[in-house]
């Protein structure tokens, strides 16, 4: 909603203007494609490689300001990296600057790209099952192994 705003903006500024001004116009294009669309310091990097950890993503994000977290997603069975992460800085300048140098780059031999992080959607909570009714209606099955008589 922003951006067509912005955009027509532009467009009523470039067409009130005579055509003298038109070297104004690419200036005003160019100012409104540089502005933060960033609402929070916390970024989202995926395209990670299976080997990367959270140090590795660290030391790659160090350079473009201070580090509040960076922490890469494992898969809790096998402890490998499911391929995404999470890097949060201390402002939103500084998350700014780390997303336009370093989407599209190389890390650990793949290509990363960097995005906004959204918050998290709440689940809904699992339905409760009691103990003594089955979870389906129909025939109950004795999980008991052996004999119990």
């Amino acid at each position: 909603m922003a951006f067509a705003s912005g955009f027509r903006r532009i467009l009523s500024l470039a067409s009130s203007t005579n055509s003298s001004s038109s070297s104004i116009r690419p200036c005003l294009l160019a100012s409104t494609r540089l502005q933060s669309t960033l609402t929070s310091p916390k970024l989202f990097i995926s395209g990670l490689s299976r080997t990367t950890n959270d140090e590795a993503l660290n030391n790659a994000f160090l350079q473009f300001g201070k580090l509040v977290e960076a922490k890469v997603i494992t898969d809790r069975a096998t402890g490998r990296s499911k391929g995404f992460g999470f890097v949060t800085y201390e402002t939103i300048e500084e998350a700014e600057k780390a997303r336009q140098e370093m989407s599209g780059k190389f890390l650990d031999g793949w290509v990363i790209f960097v995005d906004p992080a959204k918050p998290r959607e709440p689940r809904p909570p699992p339905p409760a099952q009691s103990q003594g009714q089955p979870s389906q209606p129909g025939y109950t099955v004795n999980r008991t192994i052996g004999w119990c008589g």
